[in-house]
């Protein structure tokens, strides 16, 4: 395979390439390199990559902004790639409040980019993010993939589900086999420094109160990211064919009559916020203050995925324990950040 990995300096997009460099593939990475957050960290995960086994020979990168169709194009005019795995973003739910814009330019135009890079390519398949946010008001849990999702509480909710019925008319229109994957709350060495293990890390070590949404009623499924690159690395293979039962009548809102799926990925587990911050207390040794905040805009109390779909295609289900998944983490802080 010959994969382009959008995101690469990214969170999930650097373990996603150093996953396929060690299956063997050919890697292409693309990333803007923005400053949403300090692109050190950006800069460290590349070199991380580079310094891989057989990175000098297999694996390429190109500062490349999805919204600038040229610059893209130039990317895929290079090579002839077989697949593309799409995990470039502007993330956070918080951040899409203040800059509505950087959302509709990376999300949106930049999505509608790379579709049109992959039209009338020989793609064999487009595996892109989308995200568990695109759930929204619904409270019926666990989400299943079957359940509407046409009531985001954000505007990144509302790009992430924009991409996936964007992915649908190209693979409707075009014969474009896309697979999109909700990602439930990723956390892992590496991981992004806006996103709660990172920041409640830093505050406990620091003696500085944590910042308890919903006075601490939250209740995340979060999902190591060995299980989400395991989940990348088992689909991209399986690229969907047409659902032959598909019944235009009463669809399936994860499947289509055109070569296209969705797939929740998480851990199938809600953690209550409490326990979450117990387990750090107990990595890190240190107890935590906390500082109860009231419930913020566009955020939603509870996730919980069903990973059943992904089970019955992959064979694999998200099972890491967080007590795991968070030793894991707070070793690669300390290291990292010389703690």
């Amino acid at each position: 395979m010959r994969i382009l990995v959008t995101g690469v300096a990214g969170f999930i997009g650097f373990h996603t390439a150093l996953r396929f460099l060690a299956d063997g593939y050919h890697v292409t990475g693309i990333d803007n390199l923005n400053y949403y957050y300090d692109t050190r960290l950006k800069l460290d995960r590349l070199e991380q990559i580079r310094q891989s086994p057989h990175a000098r020979e297999r694996f390429a990168f190109a500062k490349c902004d999805l919204a600038d169709a040229r610059e893209l194009e130039t990317v895929f005019s290079r090579e002839n790639f077989s697949h593309v795995v799409h995990l470039a973003a502007q993330a956070g739910v918080r951040y899409s409040l203040v800059n509505p814009a950087a959302y509709i330019a990376s999300n949106l135009v930049g999505f509608a980019n790379l579709l049109e890079c992959c039209r009338g390519r020989a793609i064999n398949h487009l595996v892109f993010a989308s995200s568990s946010s695109v759930y929204g008001l619904n409270t019926a849990q666990p989400y299943a993939t079957s359940h509407n999702t046409d009531h985001p509480a954000s505007l990144y909710a509302a790009t992430k589900k924009s991409n996936e019925v964007m992915a649908h008319a190209y693979s409707h229109l075009y014969g474009l086999p896309c697979t999109g994957l909700r990602f439930f709350t990723v956390y892992g060495p590496w991981g992004r420094p806006d996103m709660a293990p990172h920041l409640f890390t830093t505050a406990i070590l620091n003696n500085e109160p944590l910042k308890v949404f919903n006075q601490g009623r939250m209740r995340r499924d979060f999902t190591c990211i060995d299980d989400v690159v395991e989940s990348l690395a088992l689909l991209l293979p399986l690229p969907p064919a047409p659902n032959p039962g598909f019944d235009p009548l009463c669809p399936d809102p994860a499947g289509s009559s055109a070569p296209w799926r969705l797939y929740n990925t998480g851990n199938g587990k809600p953690v209550p916020l409490d326990d979450f911050i117990a387990e750090l207390e107990r990595a890190l040794g240190k107890k935590a203050r906390r500082e109860p905040l009231p419930m913020q805009p566009g955020d939603v109390e509870s996730t919980w995925a069903d990973t059943r779909r992904l089970s019955d295609v992959t064979g694999f289900t998200p099972s890491t324990p967080l007590r795991d998944g968070i030793a894991r983490f707070i070793v690669w802080h300390k290291e990292y950040y010389a703690v």
